[in-house]
């Protein structure tokens, strides 16, 4: 069994099952000596991680915040988009928390980061392999999920998670206050790492859909068709994600939620006129 291996200026040079399998190992190893070593200057650089970037959302002053309540007085909605941050202190219940969340937070921070160079070793695998007029698409596939994983990152952090996170600090189960909350720091590394790992991931729905339509499982007619139920579910969603019931807000997490899914209809389309077309 045999693999191609090589560069475009050499031409396709013939490789064994271990020669590829060795090729591989080394792209990971520089994707993962790039993640550790972003890792290792979010580690050493604490201060702004957590302080500017990890507790940003615990401040009144946060971006997000300032740009919700402006947006809600430009449309005429008053404060009702305002959001009153509970100021509060996180607690630690265990001597290793602190020590522990600050490794789990670096090695996050180095995902992220190095993201965009762990795509591009993984382009420069598969790159001999591709016929040159295949090189073009799969370079913008890279660009693309690239630049959408950073994307969802961002809305997970500006949005998703503060709205989420103000709505669950400040929901009581009843009006007579024997129950308060008191947050750990675990508890809130937890959310606001997960919530923002996850929308990055949801963000990958366009380059999920392109899989699934080149593989024949999903098809642009099926997205169309069940459209509505999508819709219903995204509101849904933004329902539960939004601190306040009232339209505005919800549709500022609704709206790029179904721009998402929109996005991947035309993606899953484009696939299958290709398709159509090359078997022509």
């Amino acid at each position: 069994m045999a693999f191609f291996g090589g560069n475009k200026n050499n031409g396709p040079a013939e490789m064994s099952f271990l020669q590829h399998l060795e090729e591989l190992r080394w792209h990971l190893v520089r994707s993962a000596a790039a993640v550790m070593s972003l890792a290792v200057l979010a580690f050493v650089f604490n201060d702004f991680v957590f302080d500017t970037v990890i507790f940003g959302p615990l401040r009144q002053d946060f971006f997000t915040y300032d740009a919700l309540c402006n947006l809600g007085h430009s449309m005429g909605a008053g404060d009702v988009m305002c959001i009153t941050v509970k100021q509060q202190h996180l607690q630690t219940l265990s001597a290793s928390e602190q020590f522990f969340n600050h490794m789990w937070i670096a090695l996050i921070t180095g995902l992220i980061l190095g993201f965009p160079i762990v795509l591009w070793e993984l382009w420069k695998f598969i790159r001999p392999a591709l016929k040159d007029k295949e090189v073009g698409p799969v370079k913008v596939f890279v660009a693309i999920a690239t630049v959408l994983f950073l994307i969802g990152i961002c809305f997970g952090y500006f949005l998703l998670f503060p709205m989420s996170y103000n709505f669950l600090v400040n929901y009581q189960v009843s009006s007579s206050g024997i129950v308060q909350t008191q947050n750990t720091f675990d508890d809130y590394i937890s959310l606001i790492s997960t919530m923002t790992l996850v929308s990055g991931i949801i963000f990958e729905m366009p380059v999920l859909v392109y899989f699934l339509s080149r593989m024949g499982i999903l098809t642009p007619t099926f997205m169309r068709t069940y459209r509505k139920h999508a819709v219903v579910v995204i509101l849904i969603a933004a329902a539960i994600i939004t601190p306040s019931p009232d339209v505005t807000s919800q549709m500022v997490v609704a709206v790029p939620m179904y721009l998402l899914y929109e996005i991947s209809v035309f993606v899953s389309a484009s696939v299958i006129r290709r398709q159509e077309k090359d078997a022509k």
